[in-house]
């Protein structure tokens, strides 16, 4: 009996500990009232990059804004970073009957949207990426596998053991090719500095590591996406998004013009209005 017992103790601290892990995922604010939206930011950026966004769309809907660990203060979790990223998600999700929500997510964000619907669990009513890829392993890498790709590398090491001199120089050159709105260069390089040095490189090694080319096939809700066309210009982007979204069955894509990878503060207006006409 006491053996029992001591057994039940043990899984009883276990699911605890599991919970109060899982719990730690990212931060999410709800604003607004209406149908569900969830919004996820892209790779180091905090809920804040959809302020504008959120502005308008919280007028006719409950806006779910997340902010993952590691970034903006919220804390680091242990690796694989991207996988429990996911796993929190999906707790969230059905903790809040959430299965029927839009996913709207920008970069890794819209990868993480991609990822959610290839499960048979949701029946999202659509999913909106901006500049997003089902593989940046595949965009990035010539005869890209997804199991070549490993944390222990001589690159991810560089990057943990750079100075804070070299990794601002690193980040505002980032920022500069992210955005063409100047005013939002300084932002977008605060994010990168702020955040944790190893979610930085092992979470960045996770998402290069995702390859959702197959499984997008999955995806039952319609996909709407929005691809930057500076600076490798319109005709490398379609065939970009064309190669990589092959194998998905319903979706739109939009080329924006005069815009780089942050489709929100190079084209803020534009980008509400599409969003609310989507909804």
């Amino acid at each position: 009996m006491r053996t029992i017992k001591k057994v039940v103790s043990i899984v009883i601290i276990l699911f605890t500990l599991s919970l109060n892990a899982q719990e730690k995922a990212f931060k999410v604010e709800v604003i607004g009232k209406g149908a569900p939206v969830l919004l996820f930011p892209g790779f180091t950026c905090t809920g804040e990059v959809w302020n504008d966004v959120v502005s308008e769309l919280s007028k006719t809907n409950e806006c779910h804004i997340f902010t993952f660990a590691g970034f903006g203060g919220v804390p680091a979790i242990e690796k694989p970073w991207l996988p429990k990223i996911k796993e929190g998600l999906e707790r969230y999700i059905s903790k809040n009957s959430l299965g029927k929500a839009t996913l709207i997510g920008h970069s890794l964000g819209g990868s993480l949207a991609l990822w959610l619907a290839t499960e048979d669990q949701y029946n999202f009513n659509k999913i909106i990426v901006l500049d997003a890829l089902p593989s940046i392993g595949a965009l990035m890498m010539p005869d890209f596998k997804s199991e070549n790709v490993v944390y222990d590398n001589p690159y991810n090491k560089q990057m943990i053991e750079m100075n804070a001199e070299n990794f601002e120089k690193q980040a505002v050159r980032f920022a500069t090719g992210m955005s063409l709105n100047k005013e939002k260069h300084d932002q977008i390089k605060t994010w990168i500095l702020e955040a944790d040095r190893e979610t930085y490189v092992y979470g960045y090694t996770d998402l290069m590591k995702l390859d959702l080319r197959e499984d997008i096939a999955k995806i039952k809700a319609p996909v709407f996406i929005l691809g930057a066309t500076h600076p490798f210009g319109e005709e490398n982007a379609k065939r970009t998004y064309t190669d990589q979204y092959k194998n998905l069955s319903n979706y739109n894509i939009v080329y924006v013009k005069d815009s780089a990878h942050f489709i929100m503060y190079d084209q803020p207006e534009y980008l509400v209005e599409t969003i609310k006409s989507e909804l």
